[in-house]
């Protein structure tokens, strides 16, 4: 007589990577009247700034998979500036909701990344840059005028991009670029 053992299924741990979520304000951008603010470009130094996040980017090895970006032009300008400092290029979103939207839009945009990525970048505007910070750390304290421009805030994450919530990313490092 034959009998049939059946077995359950073997699960195996599935761990998740650890995160990055860097966040970026803009380079400086110049204020020129009859310019529509989305339409401000960056100034010289503003340039100079965002070539020197990239640099720092690259030099600390945090390379974005994804970059959801403000349409905005200073902030493409900022991305551009930061992209030729790294070797690959990363998926790249332009999304309305950084340009209009609030922390909480940005954490909803967050939260809609793939699990593949292991990186996201959001290069925006204050004061939603720095309030997504500060809600992904609200023990971080931090800077009390949030990110200036140029600034960048690093964050780690472990676990779905789904369930990133308030207070669940910590906040490792910071950097401003001064040109």
């Amino acid at each position: 007589m034959l009998t049939h053992v059946l077995r359950a299924p073997i699960r195996q741990a599935v761990r998740v990577s650890v995160r990055n979520i860097v966040i970026v304000r803009h380079a400086k951008a110049e204020r020129p009247d009859g310019v529509a603010d989305i339409d401000r470009t960056l100034t010289q130094r503003g340039h100079a700034d965002a070539a020197a996040i990239g640099a720092w980017l690259a030099h600390h090895d945090v390379r974005p998979d994804l970059v959801i970006c403000s349409p905005a032009k200073r902030t493409r300008q900022t991305w551009h500036g930061i992209a030729v400092a790294l070797a690959d290029a990363p998926e790249i979103h332009y999304e309305p909701a950084v340009y209009h939207g609030g922390a909480r839009d940005l954490l909803d945009l967050i939260r809609g990344v793939d699990d593949g990525m292991t990186t996201v970048a959001v290069v925006g505007h204050n004061p939603s840059v720095s309030m997504l910070s500060a809600l992904l750390d609200p023990s971080a304290g931090g800077d009390s005028d949030g990110l200036r421009t140029s600034g960048v805030a690093v964050h780690r994450y472990d676990g779905a991009w789904s369930a990133c919530a308030e207070g669940a990313a910590a906040l490792v490092e910071t950097h401003t670029a001064r040109g």
